[in-house]
């Protein structure tokens, strides 16, 4: 084949730089093929060529963690002989193009970095971020991407158990579509995606290759929106096929269970280019690839089609010959295509594994080049950094100067809204392992699927974020969202043991940027080796730009507890008629960063709240063992509880404050309550950490328990009746409080307002 030709690398989003650092691995320049795969295992969505730098500095060991960053996906231990994998993924470029197609994709990748390590999917969360609802295409782009993830979940049968709905201005042209996914699995089943032993076969499984997806999202997340590209991106976007997932997802776990296969790896980004190189690599081994084998559903596709589509549904299984014919008996049985495309090869003389595609058996060699060269050696950039030229002054821009307002309540029933239109979409309930579903702190689900040793544990899950912070300070706003996560899963009565995360950035090469991202990391690991929290898997997505707007720094952290012993449900968000309400927690009457502030006011300013690790820990060693029954510091395991429950409802304070806190357990339990002592709007709609707002029939135990573990409490008031009040500040009735929450998202896209 020709060499390239001299500027091509440049329309494939290869510089200047990295076209002679290709020619100098090779020895020569690359041919159109070698070229091709190149350019999208060294995008910054497949190499992380801007960020690799940073994340190295993130904790990722823990005693509980049998995979780190690097596979496709974490492995927690969680005892019992179970294990949990569980990743986080962004779908950000697709979905802002075809938002339906997008969407769903983004939800079947997920699924297969799961089961590509053994472990049955058993939930999905989904945190999205958009424009405001008043302009008709963002109401575009949530309706297809809730629609597509819905569609896709319930088709292959996997419950979407939470996530989070974000709306703000700088998501307009750019929306934030993230998925999370959790699957369990025998500990012994575990495996890697490592092409190891020479002569064993690459076995490709699933659906076949079109040409949907050839790019995909390396090509689509390596550049932002102009307003004006999306129909010249549109044939990036891949298209899903969830009956296939099933199929695939099934058969692939018995192939598992049956000991069949010697590793396996999902065909995401970069399609078979990434699999086939990154499998070899892994193992210090090379492949042979015979492209002329592959399945296709489009005649005529040229080479590097066929290695870089991103066609969904689709694993590379390593298989020893003599498992082949049971291997395709499995797969003639649940109806999956399999295809014998290529073989493990010895490392060459210089040690290298070599990656050779080939056409035909014995045929042409179109590409031969280092396997460890596509991953291995991409490039690794210390971008510019520089804060904001106006940091000084946001940060000495306090809202407390503003204006009280003379009455709170419609502030406050500004701040409402149920997200549960969106949740109405999905199923949370199959498996039947759900027992918190969408709408709480945290969702938690029993441990049981098929194959899986029987247990008493149940795990928590809460994905959160918080934009409006990390605008202002991205260290401190990262830090405050950790925190945030932890303390949501200890309100399910779990212990965190691991955290994922999907940063959501703008432009790399505007240093700001880089900045925020940099920042955002060293936030992240300071909280996670506070709250002895691993970073075991995450990913980066840059380019979230529209006109060349940055949209804020968005890190979203997805955290995993772990509830010792389930024998209830633990409490929910809501009242108890008759219970006392209690604070958790010191105030700190800050509105920086608030939701009041930004939202209701405009005001992006101030210094962000103080996060007091040492503080927060014990607040969420308390909650936890409050919501268990146990005592802090006892014996007793976390989970397990016995007699009444000392909690009757519980939710943290986060976004909208105390106000929205108290409000939404309110709402959702259709009791209201009468509270003082609250200072004034700051005390009300204040976001500091490291709180959480409870009512018990107990309150001398509470008090007592929080005394011995160091963290303040205060006596809100009581529950009951029909009105929301908080002295001189709130005074609403239930049932108009209702209306609101229940009508602000259906309203907004012109559906019935539930009953």
């Amino acid at each position: 084949m020709a060499d390239a030709d001299e500027h091509l690398h440049r329309s494939l989003g290869v510089t200047d730089d990295e076209a002679d650092r290709i020619a100098v691995i090779l020895g020569r320049r690359p041919n159109h093929l070698e070229l091709a795969m190149y350019a999208v295992m060294w995008s910054e969505h497949c190499s992380y060529k801007s960020s690799r730098l940073h994340l190295r500095r993130l904790p990722t060991d823990g005693p509980d963690v049998l995979v780190g960053p690097g596979e496709n996906a974490g492995v927690i231990d969680v005892g019992d002989g179970i294990a949990v994998a569980i990743r986080i993924e962004s779908h950000n470029h697709p979905s802002a193009v075809e938002p339906y197609q997008g969407a769903a994709t983004g939800a079947g990748g997920i699924l297969r970095d799961i089961f590509t390590m053994g472990a049955r999917p058993i939930a999905l969360m989904d945190p999205l971020f958009f424009g405001p609802l008043d302009d008709a295409r963002n109401r575009w782009l949530l309706e297809g991407v809730v629609s597509g993830i819905s569609g896709y979940g319930n088709a292959v049968g996997v419950p979407t158990v939470g996530g989070e709905l974000t709306f703000a201005p700088g998501y307009s042209g750019n929306p934030l579509v993230n998925v999370l996914c959790l699957g369990v699995m025998p500990k012994e089943r575990l495996v890697l995606a490592r092409a190891s032993g020479e002569g064993n076969l690459a076995m490709l499984l699933g659906a076949s290759t079109g040409r949907d997806g050839i790019g995909g999202v390396s090509v689509l997340a390596s550049a932002g929106f102009d307003g004006g590209a999306d129909d010249a991106k549109r044939p990036s976007v891949q298209v899903g096929d969830p009956f296939e997932e099933k199929r695939l997802i099934e058969a692939c776990l018995e192939m598992l269970d049956r000991g069949l296969v010697v590793g396996i790896q999902d065909l995401g980004g970069a399609g078979l280019c990434c699999a086939t190189s990154e499998t070899a690599a892994r193992a210090g081994m090379g492949m042979d690839v015979d492209v002329s084998a592959v399945h296709r559903r489009q005649p005529g596709m040229e080479p590097f089609e066929v290695m870089t589509s991103e066609s969904q549904e689709r694993m590379l299984a390593i298989v020893a010959p003599a498992n082949r014919a049971e291997v395709e008996e499995v797969c003639r049985r649940w109806e999956v295509r399999a295809s014998v495309v290529g073989a493990v090869t010895a490392p060459a003389e210089d040690g290298q594994g070599r990656l050779r595609i080939l056409d035909g058996p014995g045929g042409q060699v179109l590409a031969d080049l280092p396997a460890a060269s596509l991953s291995d050696d991409a490039p690794l950039y210390d971008r510019p950094m520089a804060p904001p030229a106006d940091l000084a002054a946001r940060r000495g821009d306090d809202p407390r100067a503003l204006a009280a307002p003379g009455d709170c309540t419609p502030d406050l029933l500004a701040l409402l809204g149920d997200a549960s239109w969106v949740y109405r979409q999905y199923d949370h309930q199959l498996f039947l392992n759900t027992v918190e579903g969408p709408g709480g702190d945290a969702a938690v689900l029993r441990l049981a699927a098929p194959g899986l040793p029987t247990s008493e544990r149940a795990v928590a899950l809460s994905t959160d974020s918080n934009p409006r912070w990390c605008a202002l300070d991205p260290r401190a706003g990262t830090a405050l969202t950790v925190a945030e996560a932890v303390l949501n899963v200890a309100c399910t009565g779990a212990r965190a043991v691991a955290v994922v995360n999907c940063l959501n950035f703008g432009n790399p090469e505007h240093p700001e940027v880089m900045w925020q991202l940099s920042e955002s990391i060293d936030g992240m690991a300071d909280a996670c080796r506070a709250l002895a929290v691993p970073v075991v898997g995450g990913n980066v997505s840059f380019y979230n730009e529209s006109s060349g707007v940055d949209i804020d720094p968005t890190p979203v952290v997805g955290v995993l507890g772990l509830v010792e012993r389930l024998t209830c449900r633990p409490p929910g968000v809501e009242l108890v008629p008759g219970q006392t309400v209690i604070l958790l927690g010191h105030t700190e009457p800050t509105l920086a960063g608030s939701r009041w502030a930004v939202e209701r006011r405009g005001h992006r300013g101030g210094m962000l709240p103080t996060l007091d690790y040492a503080r927060h820990r014990a607040t969420v060693d308390l909650v936890a063992g409050l919501v268990a029954g146990t005592a802090v510091g006892s014996d007793a395991a976390v989970g397990s509880r016995t007699g009444p429950a000392l909690v009757g409802g519980i939710h943290d304070v986060s976004g909208g404050g105390l106000g929205v806190a108290v409000a939404e357990c309110a709402v959702r339990s259709g009791i209201g309550c009468h509270i003082s002592g609250v200072e004034g709007h700051a005390g009300l709609f204040s976001e500091s950490p490291s709180r959480v707002v409870l009512c018990t029939g107990d309150p001398e135990t509470v008090l007592a328990r929080a005394g011995d573990a160091g963290v303040p409490a205060t006596v809100l008031g009581v529950a009951g009746g029909d009105r929301i009040v908080v002295s001189g500040l709130i005074d609403v009735s239930v049932a108009e409080a209702v209306r609101v929450w229940k009508g602000a998202l259906p309203l907004a896209l012109g559906e019935p307002v539930p009953g």
